[in-house]
This record gives C-alpha cells, structure tokens and sequence, in this order.
C-alpha cells in the first residue's frame, strides 16, 4: 500500500461534490434517505485528507469500507429491488479508491468485498422475483466490469508510483554525482593554487636564503673576532646568529613546499607503512600518554605508494594528533578498509584523536598553505600531505561531524591499476 496524502480541500473534491448533488436532484427526488447517503458520501470524501493525515496506514482502508457501506445504502433506498437499482455505478467509487491506494491483489481483495456487497440483494431478490439466466448474466456482466474497472485503474497506479520511485533514484544519483562534482571541483582549485603557492615560495625561498647566508656569516665573524673583548655585543652577534639558522630552516620547510613531487610508485602494503610512522612518532613522543588503537581490515589489498613519501605524510598526521592531544595524552585510533570512492576501489585511512579538534570555520581550510591551529605552527605541514596524497591520484579530507570532539582525517588511496606515475 502506498501512503498518500491528499490536501485538506481539492478543487476536484469540490466538483465530485458538484456530480453528487446533481444525483441528489435526479429520480427518485422525494427520497430521503438516498439524499442523505449522498451527503455521507460527500463527506468522507471531503474528509479523506484528515483522516489520511492522522492514519497514514490504517486510513485508507476505513475510507474504502465507509464508502462500500455507503454504496449498499445507497442502492437500498433507490429501487424497489436493490440489485436492480440504476445507481449500481456507485460501488465504482469504493473500487477506484481501493486501486488509487492498494497493491494489485489488494485491490482484487476490495474489489470481491465490493461485488459481494452489492450481490448481497441477490437473496430478497429472490423471495420476491424469479430471476432468469439472462438477468443473471447482466448480473455477471456488472461484476467483470468491476474488476476490469479496479485493475485499469491500478495499473496505471503502479506505474505511476514505479516511474515516482524511478525519478527518486535519479535524483538521489544526481545529487551524489554533484556532490561528487563539487569535491571534485574544490580540490582541483586547491591543487591549483596549491601549485601557484609552491610557485610562489621557491623564487621568495631562493632570494631569502642568499641574504640570509650573508647575515649568518657576518654575525658568525662578528662572534669570533669580538670574542670576550666586547661581551654584549658578541651574545647579540650569537642571537642573530641563532634566528638566521631558524629562518634557514623555515626557508627550507617553503623550499620542501614547493618542491615538486617525483613519486616512485610500487604496490605496497599500506598497515606496513602506517605502523613505521607510527614507531617513528612514537620514538620522538616517549614522555606523551597517548594511547594507540590500531583497526586494519583483514586482506587489505596492495596499494601504488612513493614509500618514503606516503611515510612523511602519515608522519605528519600523526605528528598533529600528538601535538593536538597535548601532555595530558588520549586516544589515537588508527583504521584502514577497504572501500570504495568515486567508482574507484581503494583503501581509506582515518587518523582520529581526542584532542580539541578543528574549527568549523577551519575545515574547509586546513589544507591551504599558512592555514594552522597551531601557536608556533607555520601552516604548510597539512599542505605537504594534501600534495603527498595528490600525487598518488588520492583524496584527503576532514571526517566526522563539526561538532565532533578530535579532529578527524581521512585519507583515500585507489588501489593497483588506477593511477599513473606522477612526475
């Protein structure tokens, strides 16, 4: 049975009122009672939209039954025999209704209740008035009728909800392709500008590091010839000294950056490459009280990874959830499944902790260069990983809900045969 629900009023309502007032006005006139089933009828009709809305499933069939009881009076105050009354149509009301709402065989099932409630004169018929073969066969004939009435109904009923539900999955497909189309989208936009930033960064990197060569070797000499003569002056040569090394070292994380990926793919086994970033983490994390759960799906299959590269992107993740949990420690779940993005199969690796998580207004960032939640963090760490990952033709993204507690990261890598060796 398919749940419908009709408004409360319906133009096609007013005009089935319309038809049953003018039977109203119709012979036999003076009679009552047939006038006031009529009426019955016009309000269950009017009055099948409320009662549909508060019984969704039991509705349709109390609508039915009142109108097959309403029919059946109707036909007993309009003849002097019921089975021979002109107004005989009127069980086609309770038959079309039970085919606009009922499976096929349901509909057969209320139609036979309909054709026995109307073949129900048959018996006072036969105490008064002897029937021939032919009244019999017009009897009959009334019957198939009902029934060819009920299933040309129903078949177009059917036919309506399958093409309805047909729409529906088309929809629901669009949807997903558009959705699909939008990530697509926004992480070629990422890679773009990604690529520009990487751009960007090596020419600033080149001509920061000649100048900064220069100041580390001048302050350098400075130390060393001013020596213990002139104190102050050798500690502030020593200061400039220490914050050329580290701007060295931020020059050579954007030189890192921009660098551009030469992967070395290999089929690999993925859980061999997390555990290794995991060791290494962990060796540099010993005083951290961060607890390790590892899920690995059985039979995973080998996936295309630059070994090295993989392993400095999962290094990086975990580095963030350690960093992200603090001193007071947590929980670092590690999973890896078999699944399946984007019509491609592929293994899927979420890195989960219980840390303070992402802003929402954050995660759609995260991944562009000098975007961090960190304090001291310079904001090109998750980018590396996003070109790491693009660079074997996968997908990364933020998992779980914005108001999740921890931050989520999941990471897609189709599996043999489907991707090319990056250059």
């Amino acid at each position: 049975m398919n749940e419908h629900k009709r408004p409360a009023i319906n133009w096609m309502d007013v005009l089935w009122l319309l038809f049953l007032a003018i039977l109203a006005l119709l012979p036999p006139v003076a009679e009552l009672h047939k006038q006031l089933t009529l009426l019955a009828i016009g309000v269950v009709q009017f009055s099948e939209g409320w009662l549909l809305a508060r019984a969704p499933r039991r509705g349709p069939a109390y609508i039915v039954l009142l109108k097959i009881a309403l029919a059946t009076l109707l036909i007993d105050h309009t003849g002097e025999v019921g089975i021979n009354s002109s107004y005989y149509p009127i069980f086609y009301v309770p038959i079309v209704t039970a085919a606009e709402y009922f499976s096929p065989l349901a509909t057969l099932l209320w139609t036979a209740l309909a054709s026995a409630a109307y073949c129900s004169y048959l018996y006072p018929a036969l105490q008064e008035y002897e029937i021939t073969p032919e009244n019999y066969a017009l009897l009959a004939i009334r019957i198939v009728f009902f029934f060819l009435a009920a299933m040309v109904v129903n078949r177009f009923v059917v036919e309506n909800r399958r093409q309805t539900k047909l729409y529906q999955e088309l929809a629901e497909t669009l949807a997903e392709t558009n959705r699909m189309l939008a990530q697509a989208q926004a992480e070629a936009r990422r890679s773009e500008r990604l690529a520009a930033l990487g751009q960007l960064s090596a020419g600033l990197a080149h001509e920061i590091r000649n100048p900064l060569g220069v100041i580390k070797g001048s302050a350098e000499m400075l130390h060393q010839k001013l020596g213990e003569t002139k104190p102050l002056a050798s500690e502030l040569a020593g200061y400039i000294s220490s914050e050329t090394n580290r701007l060295s070292a931020l020059v050579t994380r954007f030189l890192d950056f921009a660098r551009p990926l030469h992967t070395e793919l290999a089929p690999q086994e993925i859980t061999a490459v997390l555990d290794r970033a995991l060791h290494s983490v962990a060796l540099t994390q010993k005083d951290a009280l961060v607890r390790v759960e590892r899920q690995y799906e059985a039979n995973l299959p080998l996936v295309p990874l630059d070994e090295s590269l993989s392993e400095q992107a999962f290094v990086n993740l975990i580095q963030n959830a350690y960093d992200a949990m603090g001193s007071g420690g947590g929980l670092l779940r590690v999973t890896a499944a078999k699944t399946n993005t984007a019509s491609r199969d592929g293994v899927e690796v979420r890195i989960e902790d219980t840390g303070p998580g992402i802003p929402a207004e954050l995660r759609e960032q995260v991944f562009n260069p000098f975007v961090t939640t960190k304090k001291t963090g310079v904001g090109l760490g998750l980018s590396i990983v996003s070109r790491i990952v693009d660079g074997h033709h996968g997908t990364i993204r933020v998992g779980g809900k914005n108001d999740q507690h921890g931050a989520c990261f999941v990471v897609f890598f189709p599996v043999s045969g489907q991707t090319e060796q990056a250059s």
